[in-house]
């Protein structure tokens, strides 16, 4: 058990991961690797699933079990800062992305690109077979993301909250990303068409689709912390790749234009071009610049790396 001094400094790592949580492109799962908290993060994570399933198939003993295997003591602090750190920021995104979308779609845009690279160098193997699935999985989710919708964006704009299942939905998939490094999970609810409403739901403070989605990261993260554990230890290289072409291919998301991370149309660049691509630069060559060197202040190596994401 740690000590209580550690509390703080694991309130402070918590804020860290929320506030990589809640940009497009930056992975808290990364953050969380680069502190030296994944191993523990994951373990508790876990133990946590363990639990759950043991509560469906009503194992009250076991239940007791597995929830004394986790790490409360980190766990809860951690969480109390990424809340925090949510709760905090969620307003300022959300006036920057309605005053400002296309410089913010090329931030956002050159963040994921940065952490495209960083993903690029965990992959131990790069053959034939991984390079192709790279390239087929991001040409599916391009193609896949332009799929043109049933309504207008002034439509879109008008219309009602997403349903609650979308929320559930939302946070089962998006949640994944605390526990895989190189995937931000902000992104995803991009990807999803989501990011605006759970943003505004944080800021309104609707706490019925807040437990929705929350609900849902329970869920999500029972259910994946298992799978993720087997996919690592029996296909690393082949989930890695898969990985890199879904980011890669993401990036349609955060074309700036038209209408920066609202809509998935490829219009054509306008006035603002010097600004994004300046933005979207800099973003991208401090992911990479940021990653090297806390894995130098680490003394980690991207080998040292790979093998902790094995093991957990």
């Amino acid at each position: 058990m740690p000590p209580v001094r550690e509390v703080p400094l694991t309130v402070l790592r918590g804020f860290a991961m929320g506030t990589a949580d809640i940009v497009p492109g930056v992975s808290g799962g990364t953050v969380a690797l680069v502190l030296g908290i994944y191993r523990r993060l994951v373990a508790s994570i876990r133990a946590g699933s363990v639990a759950l399933g043991r509560v469906l198939r009503a194992d009250l003993r076991g239940v007791r079990e597995a929830l004394a295997a986790v790490e409360w003591t980190f766990l809860l602090p951690l969480l109390a800062g990424i809340l925090a750190a949510v709760a905090a920021l969620s307003g300022l995104l959300e006036r920057l992305l309605h005053d400002h979308p296309e410089a913010m779609a090329g931030l956002f845009l050159g963040l994921v690109a940065g952490s495209t690279v960083v993903a690029w160098q965990l992959l131990t193997t790069r053959d034939l077979r991984r390079l192709a699935l790279v390239a087929a999985a991001a040409a599916l989710t391009f193609v896949l993301l332009g799929i043109p919708e049933t309504t207008t964006a002034d439509e879109t704009a008008r219309a009602a909250t997403p349903a609650a299942w979308a929320f559930f939905a939302a946070g089962a998939v998006a949640i994944c990303a605390m526990i895989l490094p190189g995937v931000s999970g902000s992104f995803l609810l991009v990807a999803l068409g989501m990011y605006g409403p759970v943003l505004g739901a944080v800021n309104d403070r609707d706490l019925g689709l807040l437990v929705v989605f929350v609900a849902g990261c329970v869920v999500g993260l029972a259910s994946f912390s298992r799978l993720l554990h087997w996919a690592l230890n029996e296909h690393y290289d082949t989930v890695t790749a898969a990985l890199i072409g879904l980011m890669a291919g993401s990036l349609r998301v955060l074309w700036p234009w038209p209408g920066g991370v609202e809509s998935t149309a490829l219009g054509a660049p306008d006035a603002s071009v010097p600004l994004v691509a300046a933005l979207a630069t800099i973003a991208a060559v401090a992911v990479v610049v940021v990653n090297a060197a806390a894995t130098r202040l680490e003394h980690r190596t991207t080998t040292d790396e790979v093998e902790e994401l094995r093991s957990v």
